[in-house]
């Protein structure tokens, strides 16, 4: 039977909310006045509809499945604090609750994971279907949910499944959320019933986002078509270990004892000799490189096709998989006002609308075997538990590890079958059908080699092009063509859900351990803390290949060297660190451990640490000042603007000589800059231009055009290591990369690029041809840095104005948040009703405050700070939090995005925990009755 309601019904403003009350209000008149005028999408929207989807927030609501009552606690910002008696009742609640708030977003996402994104909307999506399709996320979450999660955790997970059914019941689609009214009018498309595998296959869209180096193994094979080996490895440098610290210092592995230990010690360790597989001694070689690249000319017309189908597919969480980064810190009570420990996250993640994290509290009213938990923090809507926060005991946080879980390979097929050690090897195939919205279902045939799924299957062209590739002589006939496949650890079941409910629960670094060693994909380090103890773990499925380093590059399918082993490293022998001596640990996707003190490849592509060491820098400077850091100064220290690469270039920007009175005019500006990025800058503005433009001539114009800006049409030149460059040999090419994942994106491996650049003036990736106009060409580092600084002047004159005493970062580097359906491909005015921005921000590439832009496409912010959290480990109720929108997925609720303005700011909320305030801070209560 349908839920019943007595009491209020609609969402109540809180009391911070009465303002953005009156604006929704405002939107809901020009709505009724769109609709009047004829403009409104396909038809009518009353103020009715509008309302209908709104949350019952008060009074009491009876669902058939509680065993007892559970208190809905909302403060003024929407955000829920839940009480039950048992756990089962604890996470109905939690999946009713979500659903009230968020069920479209919910949709869209399993949806999407499942590859039936074109139920929804249509034949736009059926190439993303079928690309999902062909990996197969829903597949292995049913596998997990039928062989690996644990009793309890499937039992969490049919119970948040009965709350999302509980709210479904008996609703029609406007009453569920506005965009299913719009949905109505193109066809006649039904919410159907939640499932635990519903949650568990988001676990996999977010390890999709977060899988590591599989974008720089396309790219370095993109690049052989016109850079030589050499000009490759200028380009992806070393990790600069003697400058930037790893994040475990104190530790290494111990081969007598084959663990990771700490100080010589595996005490604390907190494992007591768990660990997920085998393990070998695994090398760090790269010798896979002479067979890969001998089929080079088949991987680059596989991969720049390929490259174009990832581009396409629906961001989970990240830019798929590109410069995604994220910052977590945790100091030790010897450093801190309080005596105990402080902990900061800052998720670095696409901007999304709504966020793509949701705030909640899950409360046991009494602790016991019956009910276990008493954890708040950011969930993801359509997934028990909490992902990052904390309980009454501990807290932690997550930054990307970005360790090596996924290699390519390229594939010789023939027939309806792969060659693979001689023999031609029969595909493992599936047929999926494919339901269409408004037209004819489509069906696919999936095959998958030893390696793993074919992804060149899934585009037509690819497939032609495979057939008549050429390649080296040391690569199989060619047969049938070539394909590529992909192996990822994230394709086998695992344990990540059973990890969430575990992490939820434990109460001391031991506890923590072991189920951080639940979490296999996607691989994070996670920072601890308790009221006197800090850590850091990395956990995950890490292979151990038989080739070493073979993710540098796409592999020879057709050579068993290349395979995986089938052995990963134990939990045992991975790095963690436990109590540092120095009273602090910094995560933001820097190498892990020095590669001297460890025997396995994790990666070799790592961020360049240039967040990370500014932030191990921030905390040093306090400290040795005699200072303790507080709660405000780790605020204060994630809204940290400082430019590192700004540092490096500026002074050698200012000895260069301008004749130009306009260009010197914003040369000037640099004069005196203290390097930090805020919004009204002009001098970040200007600077950032000229960066932009530096690597535009620098690199940009030498790469092939599939790494390049889509549209962007330019004669190019090779570099030559061997000589000049002959104006002869120019080609004219047409980018063909979306703006967002171009390179060069302006991240800190170009910082470490120019860096090592720097000493060589006369290297010839300083050369470039003369422009249009009067742009001088450049022989050598300084004229091109000139020829830079000329460019930018009219790049900005241009987009600000000649006037610079108007320039501001904040006018370039602009925030929109867009609904992530309707909002990007919908009619304008859909478009209008459920979008909002642009802000201006401050912050930039590889800042602490990382508002990430594409140096290549454009200034506008890619990614973002996706929320930021501080807990106090001394008062958990002085911890503090932000949601880079707001609680509500309904774009006329006042909690659509009334926490922006103060992420914007960089101000942080009130994060209460305790009984007595979060009564203080509660606006609203609903009690959900059985």
């Amino acid at each position: 039977m349908p839920p019943t309601t007595t009491a209020s019904s609609g969402q109540q403003p809180g009391k911070s909310g009465r303002k953005k009350g009156r604006r929704a209000r405002l939107i809901v008149l020009v709505l009724v006045l769109a609709v009047i005028g004829g403009i409104a999408y396909g038809g009518y929207w009353s103020v009715s509809t509008v309302r209908a989807s709104l949350p019952q927030t008060k009074g009491s609501i009876t669902l058939e499945g509680l065993s007892g009552p559970v208190d809905v606690k909302r403060d003024g910002y929407g955000i829920p604090q839940i009480y039950a008696s048992s756990d089962e009742d604890l996470f109905m609640a939690q999946g009713y609750v979500q659903a009230q708030d968020r069920f479209y977003e919910m949709d869209v996402r399993r949806h999407m994971t499942s590859g039936r994104l074109s139920e929804m909307f249509g034949k736009s999506q059926v190439d993303n279907d079928e690309f999902l399709r062909t990996l197969g996320w829903d597949r292995v979450a049913k596998e997990e949910y039928d062989t690996k999660l644990s009793a309890s955790t499937k039992k969490y997970l049919q119970a948040y499944a009965k709350g999302v059914n509980a709210y479904l019941q008996g609703k029609s689609g406007k009453e569920i959320s506005l965009e299913y009214a719009a949905l109505g009018f193109v066809n006649d498309y039904k919410p159907a019933k939640w499932t635990p595998v519903d949650s568990i296959s988001w676990l996999k869209a977010m390890a999709w986002d977060l899988r590591g180096n599989m974008q720089d193994e396309i790219d370095r094979a993109l690049m052989t078509s016109r850079l030589g080996p050499k000009q490759i490895a200028d380009l992806y440098p070393d990790y600069p270990y003697s400058r930037n610290q790893t994040i475990v210092q104190e530790g290494q592995y111990d081969e007598l004892t084959g663990t990771f230990q700490q100080n010589g010690s595996s005490a604390n360790n907190g494992l007591s000799g768990t660990g997920t597989g085998t393990s070998t001694n695994g090398g760090t070689g790269t010798d896979g490189t002479t067979t890969a690249s001998s089929a080079s000319s088949a991987l680059q017309s596989q991969l720049s096709g390929l490259s174009d189908v990832l581009d396409d597919v629906p961001t989970a969480v990240g830019v798929n998989g590109n410069g995604i980064g994220s910052n977590s810190w945790v100091v030790a009570g010897s450093h801190t006002i309080t005596g105990h420990p402080l902990l900061a996250n800052d998720p670095h993640l696409s901007a999304a609308l709504p966020s793509v994290w949701y705030q909640m509290g899950l409360h046991c009213r009494t602790v016991s075997s019956k009910c276990q938990y008493d954890v708040t923090g950011y969930t993801f809507a359509g997934m028990p538990g909490v992902i990052i926060g904390h309980n009454a005991k501990i807290a932690w946080g997550m930054t990307n590890s970005g360790v090596d879980v996924t290699d390519l390979y390229l594939e010789k097929l023939s027939g309806d079958g792969y060659l693979y050690d001689g023999k031609v090897k029969p595909f493992t195939t599936r047929e999926e059908t494919i339901k269409v919205a408004g037209g004819a279902s489509k069906k696919i045939v999936v095959r998958e080699t030893n390696n793993g799924p074919l992804l060149s299957d899934r585009n037509d062209e690819l497939v032609q092009v495979g057939k008549k590739a050429g390649v080296g002589n040391e690569a199989p006939d060619r047969g049938d063509g070539y394909g590529v496949s992909l192996r990822w650890t994230a394709l086998d079941p695992g344990t990540s859900m059973d990890a969430v409910f575990a992490m939820d629960k434990a109460s001391n670094w031991s506890e923590f351990r072991q189920a951080a060693s639940l979490f296999d994909v996607p691989s994070q380090n996670l920072v601890y803390a308790d009221s006197e103890n800090i850590g850091y773990t990395l956990p995950g499925r890490i292979p151990i290949r038989q080739k070493g380093d073979t993710g540098a590059i796409p592999a020879p399918g057709w050579d068993p060297k290349y395979t995986w082993t089938g052995k990963y490293i134990q939990q045992d022998e991975l790095p963690y660190e436990y109590n540092p001596k120095r009273g602090y640990i910094v995560t933001a996707n820097q190498a892990v451990v020095d590669k001297d003190k460890y025997p396995y490849t994790l990666t070799t592509d790592w961020g360049y640490g240039t967040r990370s060491q500014r932030i191990t820098d921030l905390i040093q400077q306090k400290i040795k000042g005699g200072g303790k850091l507080s709660t405000d100064d780790m605020r204060q220290m994630q809204l940290d603007n400082s430019s590192e690469i700004a540092k490096l270039l500026v002074p050698q920007l200012l000895k260069i000589d301008i004749d130009d009175k306009d260009v010197r005019e914003a040369q000037e500006l640099l004069e005196g800059w203290d390097y930090t990025q805020d919004a009204d800058s002009a001098a970040a503005a200007y600077f950032n231009a000229v960066w932009r433009n530096i690597l535009k001539l620098a690199f940009g114009n030498k790469l092939p055009k599939e790494l390049r800006v889509k549209g962007q049409c330019l004669w190019v030149d090779p570099v030559n290591t061997t000589g000049p460059v002959d104006d002869t040999d120019k080609v004219r090419e047409c980018g063909q990369r979306d703006a967002d994942q171009a390179q060069p994106d302006g991240g800190d491996r170009w910082f470490e690029v120019v860096r090592k650049l720097m000493n060589d003036p006369n290297s010839d990736w300083w050369k470039t041809p003369a422009g249009v106009g009067d742009r001088p060409k450049a022989t050598n580092r300084d004229e091109l840095f000139k020829r830079a600084m000329i460019d930018a002047r009219w790049e900005l004159t241009a987009k600000l104005g000649k006037d610079i005493d108007t320039w501001s970062w904040g006018r370039l580097h602009r925030l929109f948040l867009n609904n992530q359906t309707l909002g990007t491909d919908g009619p304008d005015v859909v478009k209008y009703l459920l979008n909002r921005g642009p802000w201006k921000l401050g912050g930039g590439e590889a800042t602490v405050n990382a508002t990430g832009w594409n140096a290549a496409g454009g200034y506008g912010v890619v990614w973002v700070p996706s929320m930021r959290m501080v807990v106090n480990l001394g008062d958990l109720d002085k911890s503090k939090w932000i949601n880079l929108t707001g609680a509500s997925g309904h774009a006329f609720s006042s909690h659509y995005t009334d926490q922006t303005g103060k992420w914007v700011k960089g101000e942080l909320l009130d994060w209460s925990f305790s009984d007595s305030a979060v009564d203080k801070s509660t606006s609203d209560t609903l009690v959900l009755k059985p």
